[in-house]
């Protein structure tokens, strides 16, 4: 069963850091895109981070030079490192894979991605 199971969320202090995972099941890691994104209440979702599957990444302007994104192939899980939060971090974060991650996450071309985790909340307080 292809499937992504997301954990690392929480509640944190503005300028505080926390690391998402996204563990893979059902498949390989160098098989498909990973993107991450986030939804805000009251906000669409958007595309903030992807890794490809030959180790390039991309970061959205709102968190370039604040998160990083990496992968652990004999873990087969996907990691999302997020430092000096933001209150205006605040949302639902969903890691996602697919044949072309990268077109969604940059262009919002959701068709490329095949599996969605279930999300993990992370609330920053001022």
């Amino acid at each position: 069963q292809v499937q992504l199971v997301e954990s690392g969320g929480g509640l944190v202090q503005a300028g505080g850091s926390l690391t998402l995972s996204c563990v893979a099941s059902g498949f390989t890691l160098n098989t498909k895109g990973f993107g991450w994104f986030r939804q805000a209440p009251g906000k669409e979702r958007e595309g903030i981070s992807c890794i490809h599957t030959n180790d390039a990444t991309y970061y959205d302007d709102s968190v370039k030079g604040r998160f990083t994104v990496s992968k652990d192939i004999a873990k087969n899980t996907v990691y999302l490192q997020m430092t000096n939060l933001k209150p205006e971090d605040t949302a639902v974060y969903y890691c996602a894979a697919g044949f072309d991650a990268w077109g969604a996450v940059i262009g919002g071309l959701l068709g490329g991605i095949e599996v969605w985790g279930q999300g993990t909340p992370v609330n920053v307080s001022s």
